[in-house]
């Protein structure tokens, strides 16, 4: 006497179970092995340089737009110098570096007066950003 089975297996769905596992794998690697470098701000036109500093941790970004009346940005709102120097104060216990992206044709003595505002309000590490030379 021959039995014959009652339910049908199909075990087609187990190959799709493991290329969906290797899928999500990739993923998840391709996820966390990329660099997300996002840089918050106003886009401005960097100088050109052949030296610069490796990525800061964490910096809280100032920038400075080109033009005959420069405006400053600090995270993302616009400011008047005289408004910067109690931000940087607030600013100053979060411990964190400061980077000035001025614009190539800002007025020198913008980027002068911001960088002094920072360091007279104790922020130990000011940069200024620049554009790596092609």
């Amino acid at each position: 006497m021959k039995l014959a089975r009652t339910k049908e297996y199909h075990f087609g769905w187990l190959g799709v179970v493991a290329i969906l596992d290797v899928v999500f794998l990739l993923i998840f690697f391709l996820l966390l092995s990329s660099n997300f470098i996002l840089q918050p701000g106003i886009h401005v036109s960097l100088p050109l340089s052949r030296f610069t500093l490796g990525p800061q941790v964490n910096p809280q970004i100032i920038s400075i737009t080109g033009g005959a009346a420069p405006a400053i940005y600090f995270r993302d709102q616009r400011v008047t110098l005289e408004q910067l120097g109690p931000l940087l104060e607030a600013a100053k216990k979060e411990n964190r570096p400061v980077i000035i992206k001025a614009d190539r044709f800002t007025p020198y003595e913008a980027v002068v007066a911001v960088t002094n505002l920072a360091l007279e309000h104790g922020i130990t590490s000011v940069s200024l950003a620049t554009a790596p030379a092609p």
